[in-house]
C-alpha cells in the first residue's frame, strides 16, 4: 500500500474531478465531432493530446530504467524522435489532406476493402490498451488496496466512461488536463530526491557501471531491435487520427515537431527518476521493478506532494488508455464492422464505435492479466503486428510506389503471420523464461524481410499496381 494520508487522497480526488468535468463537458454534435473532433484541433491542443497519448507506459519506463539504466533513453526515447520527425515531414500533411477518419480509411483509398478490413484487424490488435490497464490496475491496487483485477476494471471505467458521450473531442479535452498533470506530477520528485540523497555523485556511486552504457549490457542487436519497434510510430493509429483531426496540414506537422521536443523533456525527467530509484533500492533489489517509481515516491515525498506524483503517474497512464481504447473502438466500429456491412450512411458509426471501445477494453483486460509485464506486452504486440502494417501503410501515401491490392493484402498477412509464428516458436523453446528464436533472430526481422521481398519481387515481375483513389465512405 502507498503511504497515503488525507492530503494525498484530496490531490488525487481533485485530479479525477477535473478529468470528469473536462470529459463530460464534451458533447458531440455530429459524426465528425465524435470521430475526429470536427477536424478543428488547434496547435496547442494537438501538441497536448499527442504528448499525453504517446507516453502512457510510465511504469514500464520505470521498470526499464531500473533494470537497464540510460539504455531506456536509447530504446524508448531517441528512436521515436527520429521516426516522429520523419512522420511529420512525410505523412502528417498528407493525412490531413486525405480527409479520412482512420488509418484503415487510407488503406481503403489505396488498396480497397479487403486490405482496409485486414488493416482494421491489425490496428485493433496494435492499439490494445492491455499495458495501460495493467499499469493503472497496479497503481489503484497500491493506493486503495483493491485486487489487481478490480483495479484494472475500475481504472478502465474511470479512463473511458466519457468516451461514450463525446468521442475524440472528449478524449482531447481530457488529455489537456492530463498533459499538465503528468509534467508537474512527475517532476515534483526530483528536488526531493536531490535534497535527500545528493546529485550526480550519488548516482555514480550507487548505480551499476552497465547502467551508464548505451546498451545496458544487452548488446547492439537488442537495441537495434527496439529501433525497429519504434517504427510503430509510422503506423500508430493515434498519430494518424490526430493528424486527421488537425485544423490544417501545417498544424499537423508542427504539432508533431513540438511534441518531439516535449517528449525529450519528459524522457529526461523519467529516466533520471528511474536512475534514482535504482540507486536508492539496490540492496536489496526491488522484487517488482515496475513499481520503481511508486516505491521512490513513498520513500522521499512529503504528504500532498506524494499525491501529486501519483497523479502524474495516473495522468500519464490514463491519457494513453483512453486514447487507445477509443482507437480500438474506431478500428472495430468503422474499419471492421461498418466496412464489412458495406454501409454508406455514417449515422451508426458512433454506436458501433462505443461497442468497439467496450470490446477493446475487455480484451485488453484479458491481455493485461495474462502477461503481467508492461515491457513484454509492448514487445509482443509490436513484434507481431508492425511488420504487416509498416510498408503497406507508408506506401499508401505515395501513389507512384504503392503495390496493387492483392500484393498489399499478401504483405499485410504474410508479414504479421511470419513474425507471430517466429515469436511463438521462440516462446515454445524458451530457456529460463527467455525465448530462443530460430537463428537467434528477433521476430520482427523475418516479417519485415518477407514484406520487402514480396514487394520487390512483385514489382520486378509486373510493375507497381497503382489503383485509383476511391471515396473513403464507399
Amino acid at each position: 500500500m502507498a503511504r497515503f494520508v488525507t492530503a494525498d487522497y484530496v490531490v488525487v480526488a481533485l485530479f479525477l474531478a477535473l478529468v470528469f468535468v473536462a470529459g463530460f463537458a464534451a458533447r458531440r454534435k455530429g459524426v465528425s465531432e465524435f470521430m475526429v473532433a470536427g477536424r478543428a484541433v488547434t496547435l496547442p491542443a494537438l501538441v497536448a493530446t499527442l504528448v499525453a497519448t504517446w507516453y502512457g507506459g510510465i511504469l514500464g519506463v520505470g521498470e526499464f530504467t531500473y533494470n537497464s539504466g540510460i539504455t531506456n533513453w536509447f530504446v524508448n526515447g531517441f528512436p521515436y524522435y527520429v521516426f516522429a520527425v520523419l512522420f511529420a515531414y512525410l505523412l502528417a500533411p498528407r493525412i490531413r489532406e486525405s480527409d479520412v477518419y482512420s488509418l484503415s480509411d487510407r488503406l481503403f483509398q489505396a488498396y480497397g476493402r479487403p486490405a482496409s478490413v485486414i488493416g482494421g484487424i491489425l490496428t485493433f490488435l496494435l492499439t490494445t490498451p492491455a499495458p495501460y490497464l495493467l499499469m493503472i490496475g497496479v497503481l489503484l491496487q497500491r493506493v486503495f488496496g483493491m485486487g489487481l483485477v478490480e483495479g484494472c476494471i475500475v481504472g478502465g471505467i474511470l479512463s473511458t466512461v466519457y468516451l461514450y458521450r463525446g468521442g475524440l473531442l472528449a478524449d482531447i479535452r481530457v488529455n489537456l488536463v492530463q498533459f499538465a498533470a503528468m509534467y508537474i506530477g512527475i517532476a515534483v520528485i526530483l528536488p526531493f530526491a536531490v535534497a535527500r540523497y545528493g546529485g550526480l555523485e550519488f548516482l555514480r556511486e550507487n548505480l551499476p557501471p552497465l547502467h551508464w552504457t548505451w546498451d545496458g549490457g544487452h548488446g547492439a542487436t537488442y537495441v537495434i531491435a527496439w529501433f525497429f519497434i519504434a517504427l510503430w510510430t509510422l503506423v500508430d493509429p493515434s498519430f494518424h487520427q490526430r493528424c486527421a483531426a488537425a485544423r490544417s496540414p501545417s498544424v499537423a506537422r508542427k504539432g508533431i515537431l513540438w511534441s518531439v521536443a516535449l517528449w525529450f523533456v519528459f524522457d529526461s525527467i523519467t529516466t533520471t527518476v528511474g536512475l534514482y530509484a535504482r540507486a536508492v533500492f539496490h540492496d536489496p533489489l526491488l522484487a517488482d521493478p515496475k513499481m520503481a517509481f511508486p516505491e521512490l515516491a513513498d520513500a522521499v515525498l512529503a504528504p500532498g506532494f506524494r499525491g501529486a506524483f501519483y497523479v502524474g503517474l495516473l495522468a500519464t497512464i490514463m491519457s494513453t488508455l483512453v486514447s487507445y481504447a477509443f482507437l480500438g473502438g474506431v478500428a472495430f466500429g468503422r474499419d471492421i464492422l461498418w466496412r464489412l456491412r458495406r454501409e454508406v450512411s455514417e449515422e451508426k458509426l458512433p454506436g458501433y464505435t462505443r461497442w468497439g471501445v467496450a470490446l477493446a477494453t475487455v480484451i485488453g483486460l484479458v491481455g493485461a492479466l495474462a502477461i503481467q509485464s508492461v515491457v513484454e506486452l509492448w514487445w509482443t504486440v509490436g513484434s507481431c503486428i508492425i511488420p504487416g502494417l509498416l510498408l503497406p501503410v507508408v506506401l499508401a501515401f505515395f501513389p507512384s510506389a504503392r503495390p496493387g491490392p492483392v500484393v498489399a493484402v499478401a504483405m499485410m498477412i504474410g508479414g504479421s503471420v511470419t513474425s507471430t509464428a517466429w515469436f511463438l516458436i521462440g516462446k515454445a523453446h524458451a530457456v529460463d523464461g527467455w525465448p530462443v528464436y530460430p537463428l537467434g533472430v528477433e521476430p520482427m526481422y523475418p516479417g519485415l524481410l518477407l514484406t520487402l521481398l514480396v514487394y520487390a519481387l512483385t514489382t520486378l515481375w509486373g510493375g507497381i499496381g497503382y489503383r485509383e483513389r476511391e471515396p473513403a465512405s464507399a
